[in-house]
This record gives structure tokens, C-alpha cells and sequence, in this order.
């Protein structure tokens, strides 16, 4: 199978989130099944300060943008892996320090997404499928089934169109229509339109022969007016081709056998050795060194990621015996609340906020024992995966993808990887540490639930091969 990937970051380009490396990884995946797997994706700062350079493929495209045209280059690289990856190169659009959150992200969007349909009438390749992601690719199923409808190469290319995060829809002013040069007429409710504006995501998934979201929890959270962002109704309309796809990890690129950020390598022969990633890790906090577990989290620090529930929750879990260590960007309120926590409790609680460091978390993850995820709402989640690779048990709330990758652990039968919660709560929240803090000082009962944490499979290749036949799917529909 032919298998194009329209993804607007994608590892090791850009990246500014779990998108990058979901859109880096499964490519990968699908090229070890047999398929020809190509990338697109614009070619940002950030891929220019990487040095990671392509071959010209295309030269001198013009790509209308309203009452203009914008002059784009198609490069090709392999430094994604064993595929080659379409570079969509206009420096004054996509050469900046940001990926998003700039006032001409309605055209930067718009270039890139019909920049892709225009190279695939020129080159000597035509895929059997086209696989989308998020809103910066949302017009492209529109395009394809409006614009380019009658067109003998483009028009029924079939369409799998994925949902990483429903909260980000790309919300624009209705000119945005004049701009992409698509039809007035998809300015309707049971179309585009959404509170007046053009709503990007809605158009991927009316338009797309396939949905897709992150994880099977998460598919069916969205259909309700809690977690549907004003888009319920669209996708109960569309529940009969609305799948959840879990995604996976890269167990070679996560491995803590190998892993060159953390000072100690392990496996699961040898979890013992965990403890001294523990030692470099309050090291590097400026912790004492104890046997008390530390409670590790790197994530966002917003609402979405419960960080209101655990901050309400910090000073009774601070009354325990237990170290916390957190790193992370987000909202300034947490970084306040996080740094009069440290300043109050030096001994047990360390936070490294605005910033991300990558050593530093590889290093949470590795000498870590609990890791926390306390989330209003998670479409997949990647940190528990990633946790639990290396033996730190997921404290997780029950929703979305940690709904689904997450079993509570039963000391009696020595089932389950971690620790669940069902009510957004603090008292729920401490209810699950507690549990944690129990098991933890049962030695037996903590060597088995790490065994267990370790010896989950999230790989690639199983989601890889959901993914085919979603392809499939969408191939079968559209014919």
C-alpha cells in the first residue's frame, strides 16, 4: 500500500508535542510491515536549526492564497527513518522559532495542506490512501472532495483523518474560505461553519471517508457533550466510521537498557538498578537521598493535566513520607504554586518549571517511582507508556488512553501496572497515592507490579496494523 502521512510536526523534525511522535514513530512501523510510507510536513525553524537539509524535489510551485500566491520548494529527506519525508519549504511562513499561535496560521495552513495536493500531481507517486492529523490538515479531505473532486489523479484518494486532541480545532474568521479558495457555500452549520467561523477540524471530519482518534476510550468520550468541544454531534453523526487506535512507543527510541540521557541502564533482569538512576535523580533535584518513593511528573502544567486537583491535594501528600519532582511548562499559576511548594518543603518537593529539559526527564522517568497523571481528560497519554517502560507506575486518572493502558494493581492476585482514580478529585487523587504509598512498602508486592509495568506491550506494530486496516476501511468506502 501507498500511504501518505499529512502531519504538521513529526520527530526528529519538530516538535512541540505527542503528535511528533506519534506522526514520527508510525511511519516507521509501517514501513517494517511492507507498505511505502511517505511524510509531508512543513519545513519549520526548528528543522533548519536541527541541520537537517533535503533534496529538491519540486521548485518553484505556486500555491494561491487569496489574492496572492505564495512561491513553495518540495525537499525530500530520509532522516525520519527507512521513508522518505516531504519538506513543504516557504521561509516566511514556516521559517519561525514558533510552530503555532501566529496571527497568519489560517494561511500558513492553508499553503502547506494545498502544497501537499499539488506536489502529488506532479511526482512520479500516488498514494493509495491519505492519512491526516489534527486541524493544520483538516481542509485537506475538503479540498479533496470540493476543489479537486474531478480531478482523474486527486479526487478519490480515500482518507483516514485523526483526532490527537478535540480542544484544538483551528477556529478562523470566514475568510478564511477566500484564502483557500473553497466555495461560500461550506460556510453552513452542516458543514464548516461553527459559531460563524470556519472550523478546520469539523471539516476533516465530515469530509473523511474514516475517523480516527487516539485511543478507544477517548473515541467514545468525544461523542458527549462533556468532552465533544461543540463537536459531539458531528462525530455521534459520523459513529459508525469513528475508531479508536491506541498509540504506541518507540521501544527503541524509550529503552532503558540503552537510553544514553540516563546515567544507569536497566531491564527488566535487573530493575534493581533503577535505584541508582533513583540516587542521580535526587542528586540533580538537590534531594536528600532516602528510601522514600518519589513521585515523578513531566507534562503541561495546566487544568487539562490535573494539576488544579493535584495542587489542591499537595499538602496532605506532603505530609507523607514521599518526595515529588516535577518538570514542565504551562500555566504561570502552577509555576507559582509549584515554587512556594518547593520553598516550603525543600527536602521533599523539587520543580523545574518553563523550561523542558529531555535528559531531565528521561532521568524522572528512570529513577522515579510513581509517576503521576491526574488529567481531566487524556486522548491517549504517552507518559504512562513511556513510565512504565521503565518500571515507574503510572498514578493516573481514569479517562481516555489511561482508561485504556492502565489497570489498577490487585496485591491479592498480582494483576494490574498501576494505580487508578475515577472522580476528578484531590480526595480521589490522594485515595490512589495511598494506595501506591501501601504497595510500596511491600517489597513483593512492588517487585511484582514493576515486573508487570515492564512487561506491557505498547509498541508500534500493534498499532500499526489497526492503522492498515483503518486504510483498508477507507479505501473500501471510498470505492
Amino acid at each position: 500500500m501507498n500511504i501518505l502521512i499529512c502531519s504538521s510536526e513529526a520527530v526528529p523534525f519538530a516538535k512541540t508535542g505527542g503528535l511528533a511522535d506519534v506522526a514520527g514513530a508510525l511511519p516507521k512501523a509501517l514501513s517494517a510491515l511492507g507498505h511505502d510510507v511517505r511524510l509531508a510536513l512543513p519545513k519549520y525553524g526548528m528543522v533548519y536549526d536541527r541541520k537537517i537539509s533535503g533534496t529538491k524535489v519540486l521548485d518553484g510551485l505556486q500555491i494561491p492564497a487569496g489574492a496572492k500566491a505564495r512561491r513553495v520548494t518540495v525537499q525530500s529527506s530520509n532522516k525520519g527513518g527507512d521513508f522518505l519525508t516531504y519538506l513543504i519549504v516557504n521561509d516566511p511562513l514556516f521559517r519561525r522559532n514558533e510552530l503555532y499561535g501566529h496571527p497568519d496560521d489560517d494561511e500558513r495552513f492553508v499553503v502547506y495542506q494545498r502544497a501537499v495536493l499539488e506536489m502529488l500531481r506532479k511526482i512520479d507517486w500516488k498514494p493509495d490512501v491519505i492519512h491526516c492529523n489534527d486541524w493544520q490538515t483538516g481542509l485537506m479531505p475538503v479540498y479533496l472532495r470540493t476543489k479537486y473532486a474531478a480531478d482523474e489523479r486527486l479526487g478519490q484518494i480515500p482518507v483516514l483523518y485523526t483526532v490527537h486532541n478535540l480542544a484544538y480545532q483551528g477556529v478562523f474568521e470566514p475568510t478564511l474560505l477566500n484564502l483557500a479558495e473553497l466555495p461560500q457555500d461550506l460556510l453552513a452549520m452542516d458543514k464548516l461553519e461553527f459559531w460563524g467561523k470556519v472550523n478546520c477540524m469539523k471539516g476533516g471530519l465530515i469530509y473523511a471517508d474514516v475517523l480516527s482518534t487516539v485511543s478507544p476510550t477517548y473515541s467514545r468520550e468525544i461523542q458527549t457533550p462533556e468532552f465533544g468541544a461543540g463537536l459531539d454531534g458531528v462525530l455521534r453523526d459520523r459513529k459508525d466510521v469513528l475508531f479508536g487506535v491506541l498509540n504506541g512507543i518507540d521501544f527503541e527510541e524509550w529503552n532503558p537498557a540503552t537510553d544514553k540521557y540516563i546515567p544507569v541502564h536497566f531491564d527488566a533482569t535487573c530493575p534493581e538498578k533503577k535505584r541508582e538512576n533513583k540516587a542521580h535523580l535526587q542528586d540533580k533535584m538537590r534531594l536528600p537521598r532516602k528510601s522514600a518513593p518519589i513521585f515523578g511528573l513531566v507534562s503541561r502544567l495546566a487544568a487539562q493535566k490535573g494539576l488544579d486537583i493535584l495542587m489542591e491535594a499537595m499538602p496532605r501528600m506532603l505530609g507523607k513520607d514521599l518526595q515529588v519532582v516535577v518538570l514542565g511548562s504551562g500555566d504561570d499559576e502552577y509555576h507559582q504554586a509549584l515554587r512556594k511548594a518547593q520553598a516550603k518543603f525543600p527536602e521533599k518537593v523539587y520543580a523545574e518549571v518553563g523550561v523542558f529539559d529531555e535528559a531531565l526527564a528521561r532521568l524522572i522517568y528512570a529513577g522515579s517511582d510513581f509517576f503521576l497523571m491526574p488529567s481531566h481528560y487524556e486522548p491517549c497519554g504517552l507518559g504512562q507508556m513511556n513510565s512504565m517502560r521503565y518500571g515507574t507506575i503510572p498514578v493516573v486518572r481514569s479517562t481516555g488512553g489511561l482508561a485504556d493502558t492502565v489497570q489498577e494493581f490487585d496485591p491479592i492476585t498480582g494483576r494490574g501496572n498501576g494505580f487508578v482514580f475515577s472522580d476528578y478529585t484531590a480526595a480521589a487523587l490522594l485515595s490512589a497515592v495511598e494506595r501506591a504509598l501501601a504497595t510500596y512498602a511491600d517489597p513483593s508486592a512492588q517487585a511484582r507490579l514493576i515486573a508487570n509495568a515492564m512487561a506491557a506491550d505498547f509498541t508500534w506494530a500493534r498499532s500499526a496494523r489497526e492503522y492498515v486496516a483503518l486504510y483498508e476501511k477507507a479505501i473500501s468506502l471510498r470505492r
